[in-house]
């Protein structure tokens, strides 16, 4: 679905309710997260993409992260998925992935004190940056961008296809836009991923946005940690902040779909050292879209407590606050 590459897997229904507001600053310290870092929105047009997906919208979200006593969420749009080569070709593509990051924005001013929003846009795509450059000019999503390269089918190993990521980082990185990026490529496809792409993006693509942050979804991942070629690309990070690589300097990792999918139990231990080796604070909790398998907020943050980390450890994380939620 969206943490992973299978683009038609996506199944949801959450619970609709409105709870009273409480103060953002009485939440500040307690074991529940600060921030949900990584959310997603379903408008009407991307439910006709898969079959048995119903809309998300705001209110919903609000609702689950009530539930779950989080007081705010980054809701990355999924306008990405109509520019997607994993499905038929779609008629007036770019229209539609305008209409949907609209969509995205309109129900994140909603809750202007819950919610923040990020422009989605496959980045290999001819309009990418003209894309880009109108969610920068939007008062809701002008904070950053949602790229996905397992449903944009980027390929790191394609020296046209990092040229062009080049070019939309330096874009973002002009317009102050933050940088949420799904790193792992196209599972459908067989795209490589492992150690090389890792250096690849750490030495191509990084450097093009020095001055905002970049978020790296699922510790590198596509979801769970089954697939050791995701260990191996996180452990490029991991060396490159041992050694104090200044590319790493405004680089943090969600945590979103790792824990509570596949054999995790199995990798906990491993989880837990290369959280550690990362560093607790460059950490961002995060749940992905409540659907296709994925856990709504209260029920991936208790999942992910049962990681081998101590108290203190899951208290910085809890409270961690990315600089784009400011």
């Amino acid at each position: 679905m969206l943490t992973r590459n299978s683009s038609d897997e996506m199944s949801i229904r959450v619970l609709c309710c409105a709870l009273a507001m409480l103060p953002f600053t009485s939440l500040h310290g307690q074991s529940q997260p600060l921030v949900d870092h990584h959310q997603h929105l379903f408008s009407p047009a991307v439910t006709k993409l898969s079959p048995g997906l119903e809309p998300i919208t705001a209110s919903d979200l609000v609702a689950l992260l009530d539930l779950a006593g989080i007081r705010r969420a980054l809701v990355l749009s999924v306008a990405y998925q109509f520019g997607n080569p994993n499905r038929p070709t779609i008629e007036n593509e770019y229209a539609k992935v305008k209409a949907e990051n609209d969509w995205t924005s309109q129900q994140v001013a909603l809750f202007p004190n819950r919610l923040r929003g990020f422009c989605g846009v496959n980045p290999v795509k001819g309009y990418a940056i003209e894309e880009l450059a109108r969610c920068a000019g939007d008062p809701q999503l002008h904070f950053g961008l949602k790229l996905h390269f397992g449903n944009s089918d980027v390929d790191l190993d394609n020296p046209q296809h990092v040229e062009q990521l080049r070019r939309v980082f330096r874009a973002a990185n002009e317009h102050r836009m933050a940088i949420v990026v799904h790193m792992r490529p196209s599972v459908t496809r067989r795209r490589p991923y492992g150690a090389n792409q890792a250096r690849m993006f750490l030495s191509e693509i990084l450097p093009a946005a020095p001055d905002v942050p970049i978020q790296i979804a699922h510790l590198a991942g596509a979801g769970g940690y089954d697939d050791p070629l995701v260990d191996q690309a996180l452990a490029v990070f991991a060396d490159a902040i041992a050694n104090q690589d200044r590319r790493m300097a405004h680089v943090y990792f969600d945590a979103s779909g790792v824990v509570g999918l596949g054999k995790w139990v199995d990798k906990a231990s491993l989880i837990a050292t290369r959280i550690r080796q990362l560093g607790v604070g460059r950490i961002l909790y995060g749940s992905d879209g409540a659907g296709g398998g994925n856990l709504a907020p209260r029920e991936a943050w208790t999942a992910f407590r049962q990681l081998p980390l101590s108290d203190a450890e899951f208290r910085t994380i809890a409270n961690n606050f990315a600089p784009y939620m400011r």
